[in-house]
C-alpha cells in the first residue's frame, strides 16, 4: 500500500505531466529528430552522424522544455476558461497550485537559457525569443481576433526552424512541408476555437466563432482546407518526397471527410472529432517522414551492427 505522501506525490506529478501536455513532447522531438534526417539535414550527411550530434541533441531538449513551459503559461491564463470548456481536465491541473507553477515555468526557463549557451549565442537568441512569443501570445496574443490563431500555428512550426537555422540549408521543399503544417495547424487552431466557444465567450476571447459566428467560421476553414491543396500539389508533382506523396495522397481524402463532417458539426463532441482528425494528420505526418528514403532505415541498422 501506497502512503499518504507518496499518493499525494504521484498525483502532483501526473497533474503536472498533464499541464505539461508531456505525451506530445516525446512527439515533437521524434519530428524533429526524423525531419533533421530526412528534410533539413545537409544530403550528404549520414543518418547516425544526425543522431549523435551533441549539438542537436541540445536543441532537441531545449525546444522540448521550451515547449513544456508554453504549456504551463498558458495553462495559466486559462484556467478561468478551462473550467467551463475543460472541466475534467481542469481539476486534475489545479492538483498542482498555480504558483507552484510559475516556479516550475521560470525554472525550466532558466534551464533552456543554460542549454542554448552549449550551442551558440544564436541559440540563446532563437530560444529567449521564442520563450517571449509564447508568453505574449498566452498573455495578450491569443484573445485577439485571427491573430491569436496565426500566431499559435507559427509557434507550433517554429520548433522546426531551431533546426533550420542550425543546419543553414534553405531548400524549396522544405517551405512546402512547412507550408502544409502550418495550415494544418491553422484549421486546427479554428476548430479549437469552435469547440472552446462557450469558454471564450464567457472569459472575453475575440475568437472568430464569437464575433463573427460558426458558418462564417466554417467558410474560413473550408477556404484554409481547400489552400492545403497548393503545398502538396508542390510535393508530389515538383519536389522529390520519395513514398511519402502516399501520405498526401491519404490527407486529401481524409480532408474532404473532414469538409463533409465540418458543415454537419455544430456541437462541441462533434468538433472534437474534427480536431483528433486534424492531430491524427499532424502525428501521422511525423511517422510517415521516413517514407521519404525508406533506406536510411536499413543503412542506420547495418551502421548500428558493426
Amino acid at each position: 500500500m501506497l502512503s499518504r505522501k507518496t499518493k499525494h506525490l504521484v498525483l502532483k506529478f501526473i497533474s503536472m505531466f498533464s499541464v505539461i501536455r508531456g505525451y506530445n513532447i516525446p512527439i515533437i522531438a521524434l519530428a524533429q529528430y526524423l525531419s533533421a534526417i530526412f528534410i533539413l539535414a545537409p544530403v550528404n550527411k549520414r543518418a547516425l552522424n544526425i543522431l549523435l550530434d551533441f549539438n542537436l541533441f541540445i536543441i532537441v531538449i531545449a525546444s522540448g522544455l521550451t515547449i513544456a513551459s508554453g504549456y504551463i503559461i498558458n495553462n495559466f491564463y486559462d484556467s478561468k476558461k478551462d473550467l467551463i470548456n475543460r472541466p475534467n481536465k481542469s481539476q486534475l491541473d489545479r492538483l498542482v497550485s498555480q504558483q507552484t507553477k510559475l516556479q516550475f515555468y521560470f525554472t525550466v526557463n532558466f534551464i533552456v537559457f543554460l542549454l542554448a549557451f552549449f550551442v551558440s549565442f544564436r541559440a540563446v537568441l532563437f530560444f529567449s525569443t521564442y520563450i517571449f512569443l509564447i508568453w505574449f501570445y498566452s498573455h495578450k496574443l491569443k484573445k485577439i481576433v485571427i491573430i491569436g490563431n496565426l500566431t499559435a500555428a507559427f509557434l507550433a512550426v517554429l520548433p522546426f526552424f531551431a533546426i533550420l537555422l542550425y543546419y543553414k540549408n534553405l531548400y524549396p521543399q522544405i517551405f512546402a512541408h512547412a507550408t502544409f503544417l502550418f495550415l494544418l495547424l491553422l484549421i486546427r487552431e479554428m476548430i479549437k476555437d469552435l469547440e472552446n466557444i462557450k469558454g471564450d465567450i464567457a472569459n472575453g476571447y475575440q475568437t472568430i466563432p464569437v464575433l463573427f459566428g460558426e458558418m462564417f467560421s466554417k467558410r474560413i476553414i473550408t477556404l484554409l482546407t481547400i489552400s492545403s491543396i497548393v503545398p502538396v500539389y508542390f510535393l508530389v508533382e515538383i519536389f522529390e518526397v520519395g513514398y511519402m506523396d502516399i501520405y498526401f495522397y491519404v490527407s486529401l481524402i481524409v480532408l474532404i471527410f473532414f469538409l463533409q463532417r465540418l458543415w454537419k458539426s455544430d456541437s462541441k463532441p462533434d468538433y472534437l472529432k474534427l480536431h483528433n482528425i486534424l492531430k491524427f494528420l499532424v502525428v501521422s505526418g511525423v511517422f510517415c517522414i521516413v517514407l521519404i528514403n525508406p533506406e536510411v532505415l536499413v543503412h542506420g541498422r547495418r551502421l548500428l551492427r558493426f
